[in-house]
Order: structure tokens, then sequence, then C-alpha cells
């Protein structure tokens, strides 16, 4: 049987920070420092709530990013 794959770290990163930037300039700056999928959002949008490893996640209101969170 093949042996199950360790997931990469996270970034040490803060995703409050991206709060406020606009979504293209949060998107560029949280692949710089590393999350390996960045997913931008509308608010009020349903999405799955399984947590993958390497990903931010923002919603975006009028191309600026109102909320963050991992996975």
């Amino acid at each position: 049987m093949a042996p199950i794959p360790t997931p990469q770290a996270e970034p040490h990163d803060d995703p409050d920070g991206y709060v406020g930037l606009d979504a293209a300039g949060a998107e560029r700056r949280a692949r710089e420092r590393g999350w390996s999928t960045v997913r931008s959002l509308p608010p009020g949008a349903i999405i799955t709530m399984e947590y993958r490893v390497g990903r931010l996640n923002f919603e975006v209101r009028d191309d600026r990013v109102v909320r963050a969170w991992k996975g």
C-alpha cells in the first residue's frame, strides 16, 4: 500500500491582514507568501466547509476583501 502523503505546512500568515485590500492585490500577496490555493467568493456564497491545508479564502465585496480565513 502506498504511504499517505504528509501535507505541507501552511504559511505563517495572518488572514486578517488581507482585509481591506483590493482583491487582485490580496491574491498576489497570498501567493507570494506561499498559499497554494486562493479562493475569492462573493458575500453569502454557498460553499463546502471541508478544510484544505494551504487554502486561503476571501470574501470580496466591491473588489475589496471584507473577510479572510484559512481552509
